[in-house]
């Protein structure tokens, strides 16, 4: 099995996890968990492939991934009220998955002979956008837009230091993306453990009301 199906078949497996989980902090039933855990493990993969023009989409071409969510789905919904934090396991699992996905993305991209900038974006899409998707349809606040979480910008700085390896060592592709996994991971873990964040835009009032509002008195 090529490195770009094993790394598909990780990223999907465990986003699927992660949409069951979440479908299980919703109460759903069956339907409710496969159709999240689907969603979430496909979704940054569809988008990529869609973007770059490869049809079928990977889960289309070869409807093994759709098994392995389906499969994650299930087990969830069996064993989910054995986990005493599902939210914590949401945020650590989606950890998990967003470095391999992110490492994927960043693989088919360069093997469909795109530019490095599109690259970066498959990796970050790939990454991002499935776990985008469950939280919107979940009516829960997306992880991709929560203030200062390093999300984002670990995908993008792991993306970007296997493309740079990859100049620097163009034999060490298996390094490279390893090194794009625990980049991406490590980043959004320290996000998690020690509160990492990026700054956040704050409003500040216009000068003239700073000052009282009085600069067109004499």
């Amino acid at each position: 099995m090529p490195p770009t199906a094993v790394l598909d078949l990780v990223a999907v497996f465990v986003f699927a996890l992660t949409g069951s989980l979440v479908a299980s902090r919703a109460q759903l039933d069956i339907v409710g968990f496969l159709f999240l855990g689907c969603l979430t493990g496909v979704g940054g993969g569809t988008l990529r492939d869609l973007l770059l023009g490869r049809v079928p989409v990977f889960w289309i071409e070869d409807p093994q991934y759709l098994a392995v969510a389906g499969a994650a789905s299930v087990l969830v919904f069996f064993t989910a009220h054995l986990i005493e934090s599902r939210y914590r396991a949401i945020l650590w699992l989606d950890a998990v998955a967003l470095g391999v996905a992110v490492a994927a993305g960043v693989t088919v991209a360069r093997e469909a002979g795109v530019g490095w900038p599109v690259v970066v974006l498959m990796g970050v899409a790939t990454g991002t956008f499935g776990g985008l998707m469950r939280d919107v349809v979940a009516n829960e606040i997306p992880l991709v837009l929560q203030k200062g979480e390093l999300y984002v910008s670990a995908s993008l700085a792991g993306a970007l230091l296997s493309l740079i390896l990859l100049h620097l060592f163009p034999s060490a592709e298996t390094a490279a993306l390893i090194a794009a996994i625990g980049a991406t991971f490590a980043l959004r873990a320290g996000s998690l453990l020690y509160g990492w964040r990026l700054p956040v835009y704050r409003a500040r009032p216009p000068k003239a009301q700073a000052r009282g509002g009085d600069e067109g008195r004499p």
